[in-house]
């Protein structure tokens, strides 16, 4: 008996548990239904009679207030209609019919109701209808995404996106369609199986069969995961797949040109125009810290005298649509010049293609003897450095490249050896003024006494010669000395014998003149 009724207890506390759990799922479906009021309502629509004789059925979702409707493409005879319960009525087939097409759909709706309330927090009416209808499934495709992505970048060229920006995307978009093709084998895939393994393939795929190094294969994951996030925000998909993805970029030398090799090309004669025109505006950026895309849109207007009376450019970055301010220095200012008045709409400088420019430049650096792999961006690093070493501080260069970000700066500008030469030089110079500033008073009176005044306090013979090493040697015993051992020495030598009357205060004139 006393094992039926152990195993009767342990029953009785399965089933207690059992019931805790059905009571606690019941609470939890009952929250969810008190976080939002969600109605679902059938009713005809009588004034769209069809030629048969029968009504529209419509549907109307509404949740917190807000409806949302659509044509059930269902249709019943007027006379079998109940407005009031929303059903067909009677045991006619038509009526069978048409309440189980109902019941379908009503048992569908909720479904998606209920599946969205456990993934987002918002839930409308709209978006009910649209996941039923499967409306949303038309961008549920990565490259369809993609597509519509660019779409609305092109939309937005000229006022808020540059072409580059659309350039680069259109490029990953290319990117995107050859993996999927390759190691997929379909023209397309679905959003929802883009996982980890998806992400790690693309990135072997861009380092292996697309030869990109590193830091291009970050960049081209950072412009998918904006895809993704889009598509996320959009509810396309509820996990991301980039969450524990590591997109890593590779520290790297930017590189910048020194103040000898920019002299080297500002002072090579060139054969060719193209080349020559290709430096100029090289070196216009060099002196001025202008990215290409904003040289290319200069104008004279963005040539103007500022508060000192001195000739600035002023402008927008294109790139983040920050205000820039550069003074003009001379080189910068005679290739304006050189050029002024020979081009159409205002333009300051005759700029071509960023890819031609890129080409020229690396003819250039040959030309030149230069073992740099020579880039227009080159030029913007290379003004962020020496303005830094030539001890402009981060700050206003910062400022003159139109960074939003010291740590951005901090990335353009190389602490040069020169700089840091010039930097200890001007620390060693502080100390020794600190030095020379916390002198002893006793010290000043020292270096106003004569060689032969300096051998008579350490009591050496007068018939010594003037030997310049010797003031050296005599100085450094001095300071080998302590304050009292000073003070004992000076007491004794000069105060005894009335030559002094040690004061101090003394200023050196004074002292000089006793002497």
């Amino acid at each position: 008996m006393s094992e039926i009724g152990r195993l009767l207890s342990l029953f009785g506390i399965v089933h207690r548990t059992h019931l805790q759990i059905v009571y606690s799922n019941f609470v939890t479906l009952k929250n969810e239904f008190m976080k939002s009021t969600f109605r679902i309502l059938f009713y005809v629509k009588r004034d769209k009679l069809k030629s048969d004789g029968t009504l529209p059925i419509m549907c109307r979702i509404t949740i917190d207030g807000e409806p949302s409707r659509f044509n059930t493409k269902v249709s019943v005879s007027p006379n079998i209609w109940d407005s009031k319960a929303a059903v067909a009525i009677g045991k006619s087939n038509e009526a069978v019919e048409v309440n189980a097409m109902l019941n379908t759909i009503k048992t569908s709706i909720y479904n998606v109701y209920h599946d969205l309330l456990t993934k987002e927090n918002n839930v409308n009416a709209e978006r009910v209808k649209n996941l039923f209808l499967g409306m949303e499934i038309k961008h549920q495709t990565v490259l369809e995404l993609f597509q519509r992505h660019n779409e609305d970048i092109a939309k937005l060229v000229g006022i808020s996106k540059s072409k580059e920006t659309l350039q680069k995307y259109e490029v990953a978009y290319r990117r995107m369609a050859d993996f999927i093709n390759e190691y997929y084998n379909v023209s397309d895939i679905s959003l929802k199986e883009v996982n980890h393994m998806f992400l790690h393939n693309f990135e072997i795929y861009l380092m292996t069969t697309c030869k990109c190094k590193e830091n291009t294969t970050a960049k081209f994951l950072q412009r998918f995961r904006t895809i993704i996030l889009m598509a996320k925000n959009n509810g396309w998909i509820h996990i991301d797949p980039f969450a524990n993805f590591k997109i890593r970029f590779k520290k790297t030398d930017r590189g910048y040109l020194t103040q000898q090799e920019l002299d080297i090309i500002m002072q090579k004669k060139f054969s060719s125009e193209r080349l020559e025109r290709v430096r100029d505006i090289f070196i216009f950026s060099c002196f001025s810290g202008l990215a290409y895309i904003d040289v290319k849109n200069l104008r004279h207007s963005n040539i103007r005298t500022s508060f000192d009376d001195g000739l600035w450019i002023m402008g927008k970055r294109e790139k983040t649509g920050v205000n820039y301010n550069v003074p003009l220095l001379d080189v910068p200012k005679k290739i304006i010049e050189k050029y002024s008045g020979n081009l159409p709409d205002n333009k300051v400088l005759p700029v071509m293609s960023n890819q031609k420019m890129n080409e020229y430049l690396k003819e250039i650096g040959t030309v030149c003897g230069l073992d740099k792999d020579l880039t227009y961006h080159l030029a913007r690093h290379t003004f962020a450095t020496l303005t830094l070493t030539k001890g402009v501080s981060i700050e206003s260069v910062s400022k003159m490249l139109g960074h939003t970000n010291i740590k951005t700066t901090q990335i353009y500008a190389r602490i040069t050896d020169v700089k840091v030469s010039n930097d200890m030089a001007s620390f060693a110079e502080k100390l020794e003024e600190k030095r020379i500033k916390s002198k002893s008073n006793l010290d000043k009176l020292f270096e106003c006494l004569s060689l032969r005044e300096k051998m008579a306090l350490f009591n050496l013979p007068c018939t010594l010669s003037d030997d310049p090493q010797r003031q050296k040697r005599i100085s450094m015993m001095w300071q080998s000395l302590s304050e009292e051992e000073k003070s004992s020495l000076w007491s004794t030598t000069f105060e005894k014998e009335g030559r002094f009357s040690f004061n101090p205060m003394m200023s050196e004139r004074k002292l000089v003149a006793n002497l």
